[in-house]
């Protein structure tokens, strides 16, 4: 979701920016250069309109699949751990529990090739050709027994492949049915003096934080990493850390209730054996480094997280890795003031 809301703001602050001069009132802005506007200008509507030049068939897309999409999709688009399946489901839309996949729910093929092109990979967003993109859509059609196999996907097809959910949904007429009805002047009497904040969200991040600066819990050395005599990690490095482990929560989660999701509990992991978390079903090639000794330093963690399939290659790990030495000093300063339980 926020992504999702990051694309309408710049996409509001490109339109701020297309505004002629005259039309500004504070004197801000300029016109939007033409490959300002084409950067943004990418969607990809039902009918087709929007799509760029370029195919892709079944069986390029299974080796880009494997390559960028399987760690987190599974192999064969069945999905893994808490990320979503793209394939299956069929028939199952009346259940109570019902398995939505591109097969089984999706209206419109558009909505794949539209979300692909702008959000995935995972961690690498936007570096998928055309092409690319095109071969991804007809591997996931075929995984949901759609296309043959040796089915090509171009833009002169792409409007004839018919999804079969495409007459499940009733257009929305709220604003005409429901809108009006909430149209009126608002209450303004019996207000409250002053709203205060009583709860805050556990691991989102989402409620705002006070105006006094927030303090940091003294640390806790971890066990066979530091000395107890360590001081305590610099307050400002770690915050650094928070604000770059967001990057990786959709896998991985820190603190008591943490539990294994797509990637293991990272608690105690500075200092670690490789492969150690009960319960994680750890890849092929961290198990075979794990038997070779690996420990999970901050020399191991730095080498890793800067590039996590070169590193080790056939790692599930769907993220590219992270781009500045700074960011990497101030994540493993940050997962090592959460010690094993």
């Amino acid at each position: 979701m926020s992504k999702f809301l990051n694309a309408i703001a710049a996409c509001l602050i490109a339109t701020a920016i297309a505004l002629p001069l005259a039309a500004a009132p504070f004197g801000l802005g300029r016109a939007a250069l033409p490959e300002e506007i084409a950067a943004w200008d990418v969607d990809v509507l039902p009918d087709g309109r929007g799509l760029p030049e370029g195919q892709g068939n079944v069986l390029t897309g299974e080796a880009i699949f494997t390559d960028k999409c399987a760690a987190c999709h599974g192999d064969f688009a069945e999905g893994r751990g808490n990320w979503p399946a793209l394939a299956g489901g069929q028939d199952m839309l009346a259940d109570a529990d019902p398995v939505k996949t591109v097969g089984s729910y999706w209206p419109h093929l558009s909505t794949s090739f539209d979300y692909i092109r702008r959000s995935m990979p995972y961690g690498d967003a936007g570096t998928l050709t055309a092409d690319e993109v095109y071969a991804l859509v007809a591997y996931i059609l075929y995984s949901n027994d759609l296309v043959a196999e040796e089915f090509t996907l171009s833009k002169n097809n792409f409007a004839a492949v018919q999804m079969p959910n495409a007459d499940g949904f009733l257009r929305d007429d709220r604003d005409t049915m429901e809108l009006p009805r909430w149209q009126v002047a608002p209450c303004m009497e019996d207000c409250k003096e002053s709203v205060n904040v009583t709860m805050r969200a556990l691991s989102l991040d989402v409620t705002p934080k006070d105006a006094a600066p927030a303090t940091v819990p003294q640390q806790t050395p971890v066990a066979n990493v530091e000395p107890a005599s360590e001081p305590a990690a610099d307050p400002a490095l770690l915050a650094d850390g928070e604000l770059v482990f967001r990057k990786c929560k959709a896998c991985h989660q820190l603190g008591k209730r943490a539990k294994n999701r797509a990637g293991p509990v990272l608690n105690g992991i500075v200092g670690a054996p490789a492969g150690g978390v009960e319960g994680f079903k750890y890849s092929r090639a961290l198990m075979a480094q794990a038997e070779d000794g690996l420990i999970w330093t901050p020399q191991t963690l730095d080498a890793f997280l800067a590039a996590p399939r070169s590193f080790m290659k056939g790692t599930k790990m769907g993220f590219s890795g992270l781009k500045s030495d700074a960011e990497i000093k101030a994540v493993i300063a940050y997962l090592n003031s959460f010690p094993a339980p």
